[in-house]
């Protein structure tokens, strides 16, 4: 079983892909040893997603040659 970390003091990044209009906003929090803590920034307080870190990277890699 996996072991989620306490995220309360994490510190969240927002997507740069974000805007100001109330759009989808993806946040993430960085310096969690081994994961990747994902939520929506609308609702802060509501579901969390991991993911491994290497699971992560591959995604976004995917994501930066889907946009070429």
């Amino acid at each position: 079983m996996r072991h989620t970390p306490e995220l309360s003091a994490a510190r969240w990044r927002k997507s740069s892909y974000s805007n100001t209009n109330g759009g989808n906003c993806v946040e993430i929090a960085e310096d969690i040893p081994d994961l990747v803590p994902v939520r929506d920034s609308k609702t802060p307080h509501g579901p969390i997603l991991t993911f491994p870190t290497a699971s992560w990277a591959a995604f976004i890699a995917a994501l930066k040659t889907a946009e070429r």
